[in-house]
């Protein structure tokens, strides 16, 4: 049933989503036991390719245009105190990256990534989500059509990171309404907090579910009031990605709860998604287990806002290159 709402189009979508290819997934498993490499464990390289293949529908995939998408927003919440970053820090970033001279341009260099740092309205944060919703549904649905259009122009493989000072909090209030709990369960340090401004990001935490009590069993209604520009983005790119095969290679906190959203609509909706590093704080470990993603590298980047992705990418180009049983 439909209501003409804006919301419509991807509720219908995240209904109707097909699976991975298990033939292909079967098929590259099948090409390394006959190595006697096998070893059954997603986290190997065995597992890297399985995950390849089935995301992709090709036994055989390669990688040829894997491009990095670093979304960066700015949230109403970073007035609250949530951080220990000045909101004007998420422009910082994306100026360095616009003039070459950050981490991550370095390392797509390094590993021939396309790199698109979107700049979703700077000068406009979200709503103050302990107070008010973060923007309305036509909004939050014209951002998710706009972080479709990421994979436009042919992408073999996709990476998504992010920038956002206060998106840390963002996220722990997305996964407290979708999973449950309280902010202390959810809050972490993100971008340098103290003990005492995680125990303040808690209490905000709290005051935004009690803000928007009653409203958390639609997952896109969660995302459009907790959410901001860049997760909402971020959820329109992983939606494109699994309905065009393109394997999604998630970095951090924000872009696991945006995929949050997605995977509460349809558990499914995951599947071609694979984390960029093991999570070290324990909030984001919890949720990577609840989201049943497994990490591409065995170690933590961090929160690198994209440098964990540009890395997970060089790695899984190099697992398609292992062409073990077949071309």
């Amino acid at each position: 049933m439909t209501t003409g709402l804006p919301f419509d189009d991807f509720r219908s979508l995240l209904a109707n989503l097909g699976p991975v290819d298990g033939n292909a997934a079967e098929t590259a498993r099948e090409n390394f036991r006959q190595t006697g490499g096998d070893r059954g464990s997603p986290t190997t390289i065995e597992g890297v390719a399985a995950w390849l293949a089935g995301s992709s529908g090709r036994a055989h995939p390669s990688v040829n245009r894997p491009v990095l998408a670093v979304f960066a927003g700015n949230h109403g919440i970073a007035g609250e105190g949530v951080s220990p970053r000045p909101p004007s820090a998420t422009a910082d970033e994306v100026e360095l990256c616009a003039s070459g001279g950050a981490a991550i341009n370095r390392l797509c260099a390094a590993g021939d990534l396309g790199l698109k740092v979107l700049d979703l309205a700077l000068d406009l944060p979200t709503g103050d989500i302990s107070h008010e919703a973060a923007f309305d549904e036509r909004t939050a649905a014209a951002t998710m059509a706009f972080g479709m259009e990421v994979i436009a122009g042919g992408v073999d493989l996709l990476g998504i990171g992010d920038f956002g000072v206060a998106n840390s909090t963002v996220a722990a209030a997305i996964a407290a309404a979708l999973f449950g709990g309280k902010g202390a369960d959810w809050a972490g340090a993100g971008s340098g907090a103290d003990k005492t401004m995680i125990m303040h990001k808690a209490a905000v935490i709290d005051r935004a579910l009690a803000c928007h009590t009653g409203h958390f069993r639609d997952p896109l209604e969660v995302l459009r009031r907790l959410g901001g520009r860049e997760f909402a983005a971020i959820a329109g790119a992983v939606l494109a990605a699994r309905m065009e095969r393109i394997p999604v290679i998630l970095d951090g906190y924000a872009a696991m709860a945006a995929a949050a959203v997605l995977h509460a609509a349809n558990p499914d909706a995951l599947d071609h998604c694979r984390l960029a590093a093991v999570p070290v704080e324990p909030p984001q470990a919890k949720l990577a287990s609840l989201l049943g993603l497994a990490p591409v590298l065995a170690f933590d980047a961090g929160g690198s806002g994209g440098a964990g992705a540009a890395i997970a990418m060089m790695a899984v180009r190099n697992v398609a290159l292992c062409r073990r049983g077949g071309n």
